[in-house]
């Protein structure tokens, strides 16, 4: 029978002790920055690699290093110019010069061990949506020579690895039981995926011009975009020197920086401002069909006092009875992470009989949510990114599986509600529903 390209939610577990039939290119895009000496020691280990040599490219692409640049023959060396920080723009470079199906991203520091790039594009290779991250592990090289085996040049040379990493690695069972906020555990040092996945979701984001954030930002889109995560421990690559926050000119200053910059872009509880609204919502309420004028208002109003950071698609003319800059017109953009499609009037009266059900949708194996009411009215439906967008790619819906659930919290409402005793908390609910 033949495998299929896709798995239920985050299982990559699925296919633990399975092997590609035939392995694929790999593209190994190395990022350097006037590094020689560890970029050396990193190009020495990648040759040492135990993955067949010509189903191995190597890119080493340049950000701006003053002078030349040297690399082994049969390495691609692409260049640009020193404008500051592009770490993003580097790594996009040395994609667009690469040509293999797996792409593996190494920083020059960061000296991998025989059987990494093996470990590490396994399951990329077997499953498209896969993203994996590596072992990042930490020695000081100082004095040792750059061809010496890395195993060898780490041994009593250990530094300390970030307990905010292992923790949450173990966890989460190495990402098996990933989450919105999982991208924080993709380091762009350490990362693989496939070329069609990539090409798919876009390529790293060049707005970031300081360190650090890029490799989240694009880690988050991958996730929304239905990708797989998958840690690899047995992928180990050694960075030369500490961990980022053990570092000279790592404070809080800069961490903060990182957090504001990556706020807007990443909408998910936890990330986002808690008041502000986001440039993406987290949580968009698409309401089809024609609706008076009074339970159009109940309704809207009754959903943005119920999730105020959301905001409410209505048709053209629907949209301008209400005047709030969460009410949108239909054919605006909005890539949600979670889409709530209604069809029919309703007045949401307790919030948390979905607000778990909406703020967890997509992170395990359920992508799709029918509410229904005791006696199984539709109260519409509840849709994760990650379903639609996997389900555009594989043409399918079987990568997530959907679950009914009751919403005692939500009522039908009358065409003809009472606005006043809506507004007061008058008469009960017989007023309006």
């Amino acid at each position: 029978m033949t495998r299929r390209p896709w798995v239920v939610g985050n299982r990559w577990d699925a296919l633990d002790g399975v092997t590609p039939e035939a392995l694929p290119t790999v593209s190994v895009i190395v990022a350097h920055y006037d590094q020689p000496g560890e970029l050396a020691r990193t190009l020495h280990a990648l040759h040492a690699q135990d993955y067949p040599r010509e189903l191995l490219e190597i890119v080493v692409a340049d950000d701006g290093s003053a002078g030349r640049v040297s690399v082994p023959e049969g390495v691609i060396l692409v260049r640009q110019e020193d404008q500051g920080f592009r770490l993003a723009a580097a790594r996009n470079l040395g994609v667009r010069a690469s040509t293999g199906e797996v792409l593996c991203f190494l920083d020059a520091d960061t000296a991998p061990e025989p059987g990494y790039v093996r470990a590490l594009t396994r399951l990329p290779a077997l499953l498209p949506d896969a993203v994996t991250v590596g072992r990042r592990r930490h020695a000081d090289f100082s004095g040792i020579a750059q061809d010496a085996p890395v195993v060898e040049a780490a041994a009593g040379r250990e530094l300390a690895e970030p307990s905010w990493l292992t923790d949450e690695y173990a966890r989460t069972g190495d990402l098996r039981d990933a989450d919105d906020r999982s991208y924080r555990f993709v380091i762009g040092a350490v990362i693989a995926c496939s070329r069609l996945l990539f090409e798919e979701v876009g390529r790293f984001d060049e707005s970031f011009t300081a360190y650090g954030g890029e490799d989240w930002e694009w880690a988050h889109r991958m996730w929304q975009a239905g990708a797989v995560f998958a840690h690899v421990p047995s992928a180990v690559a050694w960075h030369d020197g500490p961990d980022w926050g053990e570092r000279t000119g790592s404070g809080w200053e800069r961490a903060n920086a990182q957090t504001l910059r990556l706020g807007s872009s990443i909408p998910v509880a936890g990330s986002a401002p808690r008041g502000l609204l986001s440039d993406t919502p987290d949580l968009v309420v698409e309401i089809a069909g024609s609706h008076p004028p009074a339970a159009l208002f109940v309704m809207v109003d009754s959903i943005l006092a119920a999730f105020p950071l959301a905001r409410v698609v209505l048709s053209g003319e629907a949209a301008g009875l209400l005047d709030d800059p969460r009410v949108m017109v239909d054919g605006s953009e909005h890539d949600a992470r979670v889409t709530w499609r209604l069809d029919r009037s309703i007045v949401v009266l307790d919030r948390a009989s979905i607000a778990e059900c909406i703020a967890t949708l997509g992170t395990g194996d359920v992508g799709t949510v029918d509410l229904v009411g005791p006696e199984g009215a539709s109260y519409g439906m509840l849709r994760s990114r990650r379903a639609t967008r996997r389900s555009r790619r594989w043409g399918t819906e079987e990568g997530f599986e959907r679950r009914q659930v009751e919403a005692p919290g939500i009522l039908p409402l009358r065409s003809d509600p009472r606005v006043s005793a809506w507004l007061a908390g008058w008469g009960g609910s017989a007023e309006f529903s």
